[in-house]
């Protein structure tokens, strides 16, 4: 999925864009991409622009580009979010504030709240990823502890703001995506508290962050800006592509190449290996009266609670978890699970495959069983062992994952 037929889509809409001339900020894994087709369109109408992405852009030497961290921040997403502040608050009010999002942003562009460290921001978000925390507790956390996630890079600004993003994020809540820096929030510092004590108790995080949640909670500190908040009253934000469109294009891939396809648009979400061993259950029940060769094809975002010491990411993990469901099966099966980022967790791999011999394959080759690699969360060494990694490199773009299930 290219951002540019959806930029232009987004664009041609009547009253998109309410003034002629735009300071663009252009954040996450899509950045360049979205800047460039932008560019493309209305590159003179742009006064200013900032891109936040995984590497210089590259777009425009009158563009600034600064290397945003994920999925931790840096240095770099410090330095990026201030930027993006400074700018937004320097748009005249008869400009627009364009603000172009894609998965990754909430690292990429990162400003710790008043009394916070970048360090107290670091040590939150690893120990949220490796307790398994979902997109959607991890940036409610993300939102309370930031200067400008939670509707403050847009309150930042008088002139009215535009956001169009690339959603990766389940149910497409524009208030999680990027971690709403231009939206409106209903979290609360007693939701991103509770967060804290679901996943690892308060004693695990930094006594700063949880002193900043407590000050919230008792309206020492205000709250993130609310529907209500007169100064998001010039501020829209739109969904312009998601897992939808990835799912579009797998369906007509696989139809063009004779599969009978079922498609499931609920999507794939808990904890990887549990929802891997449950969706091949029971989408081979559901395909049960299918015609053969049939494709599966599903997508969402699952997580990792990390225990052990290995190596890998949630579509890893996935593939993993199904490869003895699979070896029980009694027919052909195949089973895929990629980031569509094109990265998967800390590693070079976007996801891997597994079919109804893996489990063989593996004990033949004196690898191991599957569980070994599963109690130790190291599904890369499994799957780099028997080459069945999946390998793309970076998209520039991120709208989930993508399971993919085939049965002869």
């Amino acid at each position: 999925m290219r951002p540019s037929p959806l930029i232009e889509r987004a664009i041609a809409l009547p009253g998109a864009l309410p003034t002629a001339y735009f300071r663009l900020i252009c954040a996450g894994k899509a950045a360049t991409s979205m800047a460039s087709a932008f560019a493309r369109l209305r590159g003179s109408d742009i006064r200013e622009a900032l891109i936040v992405g995984a590497a210089p852009s590259g777009v425009s030497t009158v563009f600034e580009s600064i290397p945003g961290g994920h999925p931790v921040p840096t240095e770099a997403s410090e330095r990026a979010g201030r930027r993006a502040l400074a700018l937004a608050a320097s748009v005249p009010a008869d400009e627009t504030l364009l603000v172009l999002l894609s998965g990754g942003a909430s690292a990429m562009m990162a400003v710790p709240a008043d009394g916070l460290t970048l360090d107290d921001k670091r040590a939150t978000t690893d120990r949220l990823l490796k307790a398994g925390a979902d997109i959607h507790a991890l940036n409610t956390v993300r939102k309370h502890i930031s200067a400008i996630k939670g509707g403050w890079l847009a309150a930042r600004t008088s002139a009215p703001t535009r956001t169009f993003a690339i959603s990766d994020v389940v149910g497409d809540d524009l208030s999680v995506i990027a971690s709403g820096p231009t939206v409106a929030d209903s979290s609360t510092f007693g939701d991103a508290l509770s967060v804290l004590k679901r996943f690892g108790g308060l004693a695990a995080y930094p006594a700063s962050v949880v002193a900043r949640l407590s000050a919230g909670l008792r309206g020492a500190v205000a709250e993130t800006p609310t529907s209500n908040d007169p100064r998001l009253a010039r501020a829209v934000s739109t969904v312009i592509g998601s897992r939808r469109e990835a799912m579009d294009a797998a369906v007509a891939e696989a139809e063009s190449r004779g599969y009978h396809v079922v498609r499931l648009d609920e999507p794939v979400v808990g904890e990887a290996r549990d929802a891997s061993t449950a969706h091949v259950q029971a989408m081979r029940v559901r395909t049960a009266g299918v015609g053969r060769p049939a494709c599966v094809v599903s997508s969402g975002e699952t997580t990792v609670h990390v225990t052990g010491h290995g190596k890998g990411g949630r579509n890893q993990e996935f593939a993993l978890a199904a490869a003895e469901p699979l070896a029980s099966l009694g027919v052909p099966a195949v089973v895929a699970s990629v980031g569509t980022d094109g990265i998967d967790g800390p590693t070079d791999a976007a996801g891997a495959l597994v079919d109804s011999t893996t489990t063989a394959r593996a004990r033949a080759a004196g690898i191991g069983a599957p569980e070994a690699f599963l109690a130790d969360n190291n599904a890369y060494a499994f799957f780099a062992a028997l080459g069945d990694l999946i390998q793309t490199g970076p998209t520039e773009t991120n709208v989930g994952d993508l399971q993919i299930i085939l049965f002869g």
